[in-house]
């Protein structure tokens, strides 16, 4: 596809910005809201048509399953030129529990026997071999996307309980060698790890690993810092989870429905100096939102475009 069919990639102060969503096919979007021109879109034509409109995107489903090679390559075939996936790690391997279902047949078995049977599997279930294989078979999938330059970076989501600990930081320190050659982004749900006393080891850590910190919009019961954080000049994220404080840790809740919140322009407004100090110090800002409830998430990613598109600082 020509170049003309991606969606806008803006250039200030010597970074480029791509703005997305994190998700181009959840049900909420493609079912109950009227941004796609007809709900009966291929899988192929319904990406086509996103990438007209944004030029990044966050695979979500590969949090929930685990991707394969096929699925990878179609998405690079599909997309233009310039696009780029940011891709979500497999839940299993940010210390989420999964459906044992979603694990290769063979990485099923190796569950060890006092958990198999279990709803829900940990990584600690697996055999230390397969889980292994896990990371190895996560990353290989993703290669299709990078041999055709569209890979962003990998998201590794991690939860409140992943705190700052010795056991933690030494997790983080293997995702170079567990994922070689990769771009990685880091979001840390515990606002532990930007305490005080914290907050100068987490960001030189990172910094030394060179892994991206993820800046985050989110509620504020949930603690977290709406900061600007540079740690690899490569690549700054931030991504939008909406300031609805009632869902935020309603576990039952449907992730449409957790995120679900518009935000309004003074709202997106306070992060245009924000991205502008990220891009002082990035090659590359990728601002992606995951509000995405019905078509809330497509409405913000171009309010930002335009926000952006707009500020001459």
């Amino acid at each position: 596809m020509p170049d003309s069919q991606l969606g806008p990639v803006l250039h200030q102060r010597g970074a480029r910005i791509l703005t997305g969503t994190c998700s181009w096919a959840d049900k909420s979007l493609t079912a109950n809201a009227d941004w796609y021109p007809k709900k009966t879109m291929t899988a192929e034509e319904r990406l086509r048509f996103y990438a007209r409109s944004f030029p990044l995107v966050e695979a979500d489903s590969t949090y929930y399953r685990p991707p394969g090679r096929e699925l990878t390559k179609s998405w690079a075939e599909r997309s233009p030129d310039g696009f780029c996936f940011d891709i979500k790690a497999y839940g299993l391997l940010t210390g989420h529990p999964v459906r044992p279902e979603t694990l290769w047949p063979d990485i099923q078995e190796a569950i060890k026997p006092e958990f198999a049977g279990k709803e829900r599997t940990y990584a600690h279930h697996l055999d230390p071999d397969a889980l292994v294989e896990v990371w190895y078979r996560f990353a290989d999938a993703l290669e299709p996307l990078a041999e055709r330059g569209r890979l962003g970076a990998v998201l590794m989501q991690y939860p409140t309980w992943f705190t700052p600990k010795r056991a933690n930081r030494d997790e983080l320190a293997r995702l170079v060698e567990r994922l070689p050659g990769k771009r990685i982004s880091v979001e840390l749900r515990s606002p532990r790890w930007l305490a005080e006393a914290e907050r100068e080891r987490t960001v030189g850590l990172l910094h030394e690993l060179g892994l991206t910190f993820v800046c985050v919009d989110a509620p504020s019961t949930s603690g977290l810092a709406r900061d600007a954080i540079v740690t690899t000049p490569a690549l700054s994220v931030v991504r939008f989870h909406g300031r609805a404080d009632a869902t935020w840790k309603a576990g039952a809740t449907s992730a449409a429905e957790r995120f679900r919140y518009l935000y309004d322009g003074e709202e997106l407004a306070e992060w245009v100096p924000k991205v502008r100090r990220l891009a002082d110090r990035s090659e590359e800002v990728h601002i992606l939102m995951n509000n995405c409830y019905q078509d809330y998430g497509i409405r913000n990613a171009f309010d930002m475009i335009r926000l952006l598109d707009g500020d001459d600082g």
